[in-house]
């Protein structure tokens, strides 16, 4: 891997929520990050941010939607950086709805941006890589790729249909014996703002199911990601409870979001008229990086701290096991 300090980073859906989180982490380690929204507001903003934490910034203003701004955003990142070493698939829309609500246009533009947005920057980040044989893909995923949850169909098919392509690049790369590595970095629920922008048709205003994590514990796992070979990371203990309990239990999962899945993904409180959304047009504002859940948000998870440090944890045990034996046979020679 090149130098953390120096390398050449795209973060797609970089100017607010997970992605900007993202490209705030990378600028800590002072990479260039060429960040990739649609509205030049958020991405004005998120250039600064970068800025002001030892980075170099490139807004680049594109629908993922669209291949060919895809391929454009790429091309104009290696005018200005050069060589992309990292390429986040970040970038993601949603509508909360019951299916049978959902217009083919809804359904259509969900799948576009979630999953065809993966699709066109792993296209554009491998035609650049694999010539070099060097760089890393990180797919930004979610427990919801092995577990989908009521009321959000599309979403939950395209975080699914990512995860299902990525295996079959990743064997292909191997199948090439390619150095370019692939990756998928699966998120619970988030405090983002897409909970405020995002189109809904439910009575109460759109909520992530708890427990809620800020977004800087799913940057930290992104951007430890983009420099390991691991070939899937689960962030936070919900993550792993919904993953594996998808394996063993399946029905017994559907039956209790059956019962839950509605309740859980809105507050008693009534969606705010007039509510602007983000489906097919950015919405204007100075959104960030956090949501409106600060007050419920955790910072840290135990869970994604001992998956990303297995060998410093392996080690603490071995040696607290190796002197509780030492222990035992002290205090048996001494009887």
């Amino acid at each position: 891997m090149s130098d953390p300090r120096s390398r050449v980073v795209v973060v797609t859906g970089g100017s607010a929520g997970v992605g900007r989180a993202v490209a705030r982490e990378f600028a800590r380690e002072h990479a260039r990050v060429a960040v990739v929204g649609r509205d030049l507001g958020r991405l004005a903003a998120t250039k600064r941010d970068i800025e002001e934490l030892g980075g170099m910034a490139l807004p680049l203003q594109a629908d993922v939607a669209d291949a060919t701004d895809v391929e454009k955003a790429a091309a104009a990142a290696e005018r200005e950086f050069g060589d992309i070493d990292v390429w986040v698939n970040n970038a993601m829309t949603t509508v909360f709805s019951p299916f049978v609500k959902l217009e083919p246009e809804e359904f259509k533009r969900v799948t576009e941006v979630t999953y065809l947005g993966a699709v066109y920057g792993t296209m554009s980040a491998l035609k650049r890589m694999t010539k070099r044989d060097r760089g890393v893909v990180v797919q930004v995923g979610s427990a919801l790729a092995y577990r989908s949850i009521p009321l959000q169909a599309a979403y939950c098919g395209a975080k699914h249909g990512i995860a299902g392509f990525t295996d079959s690049i990743r064997s292909e790369l191997q199948h090439q014996n390619s150095k370019v590595h692939i990756t998928m970095v699966h998120l619970p629920a988030m405090n983002t703002p897409q909970f405020d922008w995002c189109r809904t048709k439910l009575p109460g205003n759109p909520q992530p199911v708890p427990p809620i994590y800020q977004p800087e514990v799913a940057a930290r796992a992104i951007v430890w990601a983009s420099s390991h070979q691991r070939r899937e990371v689960f962030v936070g203990w919900p993550t792993m409870k919904a993953i594996y309990g998808q394996d063993v239990a399946p029905g017994l999962a559907d039956s209790y979001l059956a019962k839950h899945g509605y309740d859980d993904q809105q507050a008693s409180e009534p969606v705010p008229p007039p509510r602007k959304d983000n489906l097919f047009e950015p919405v204007p504002g100075e959104f960030a990086a956090h949501g409106r859940f600060d007050d419920q948000a955790i910072a840290w998870s135990l869970q994604s701290w001992v998956d990303l440090h297995r060998g410093t944890v392996a080690t603490i045990t071995g040696g607290l096991l190796g002197m509780g034996v030492l222990a035992w046979k002290r205090f048996h020679r001494s009887r």
